[in-house]
């Protein structure tokens, strides 16, 4: 995941080096699984295995320590390669910036970068991606895109409040969305964290199993 806050704040689950930790290594890191052959496959493996490593490290986990010490990994759907979609992407040079909500006070300052749209068990979705403001500024998230969503399974199987994956501005106009990299903001794990609120527009009328289920 991208990460870029200085402070025990994030921008949903993204952290930029952030020491809200002692340091101290609790227990070993989450086992990681074996990378498969298949190139899709093994990007969502890989993606697995990343965020674990990054939940097992006390310097930035979100997880509090008394979770920390005895996390094993957190709780994945199943490798999908039908979530993992081809989707059109159109920009919005003309969008105005606004302020989007947080489960906080903060407000987050984003621009509708565009809008992918894409089908999926035979329906076709449109959602909108954002570009964070102060972010694009800095070195190595010029072409960081944001794409939140909900879905049929908030609340039941995966957090309440919706999910979240990672972008980066495509040459052309399409860009591939894989829903089997969809995780949780940090606040789902913890009350400290500022974490954007999805857009009511940016719904998808179907159960997404695939990404990161609900932290129990």
């Amino acid at each position: 995941m991208k990460n870029f806050f200085l402070v025990c704040l994030s921008f949903g689950a993204l952290l930029l080096s952030v020491s809200c930790g002692d340091g101290k290594k609790y227990h070993d890191q989450a086992a990681s699984k074996e990378i498969p052959s298949d190139q899709k496959l093994a990007s969502i493996i890989e993606f697995q295995n990343s965020l674990n490593e990054e939940f097992s490290d006390p310097d930035v986990s979100p997880l509090p320590d008394r979770y920390r010490k005895d996390f094993q990994g957190l709780e994945f759907f199943e490798p999908d390669t039908l979530y993992s979609v081809l989707a059109k992407f159109v920009r919005t040079p003309d969008a105005i910036p606004f302020m989007m909500p947080t489960n906080t006070d903060r407000l987050s300052e984003e621009v509708v970068y565009g809008v992918v749209t894409f089908t999926l068990k035979g329906k076709e979705y449109q959602l909108e991606v954002y570009q964070n403001e102060e972010l694009k500024s800095e070195e190595g998230f010029e072409d960081y895109l944001f794409l939140p969503f909900t879905d049929e399974t908030n609340g039941e199987l995966t957090y309440e409040g919706g999910r979240y994956i990672d972008l980066t501005i495509p040459e052309e106009d399409t860009l591939v969305i894989d829903f089997n990299k969809a995780y949780n903001p940090y606040c789902a794990y913890n009350k400290k964290y500022s974490c954007p609120l999805v857009p009511s527009q940016n719904h998808i009328s179907t159960r997404i199993l695939a990404g990161v289920k609900a932290f129990k």
